[in-house]
């Protein structure tokens, strides 16, 4: 086999590795980032999530949310969502989350999944 076709072979192996390879899903991207602290249907360290998308922050009762948190008057909605998880103390001085999602690929798996619950 003359080198030139063994450099193309070995070229489209990798293409095909790489097509072969699909994306994480949201809940993957969810349970990767966020089940540490959070689930959809019961409090951890951070309030439940299921049917955050349209909820009022600091809404879940019972759940000791910071000052800031609480007087934010934000209306979660997947904007809102995507700039939290990108840098929450941005978006609410204050506040008592400190983890952030740096990719936007990963923020937004994680909004639509959350918008499915």
């Amino acid at each position: 086999m003359r080198a030139s076709n063994a450099v193309w072979l070995a070229w489209f192996a990798f293409l095909a590795r790489l097509a072969a390879q699909t994306p994480p899903t949201g809940r993957q991207v969810f349970e990767k980032r966020c089940a540490g602290c959070h689930d959809l249907d019961r409090d951890k360290e951070g309030p439940h999530l299921r049917g955050v998308v349209g909820r009022s922050a600091a809404a879940v009762p019972g759940f000791p949310y910071s000052d800031a948190l609480k007087k934010s008057g934000i209306h979660w909605t997947d904007v809102l969502i995507d700039r939290w998880l990108a840098g929450p103390d941005q978006l609410v001085p204050g506040t008592d989350m400190e983890f952030h999602v740096e990719k936007a690929a990963e923020r937004k798996a994680i909004v639509d999944y959350l918008k499915q619950r």
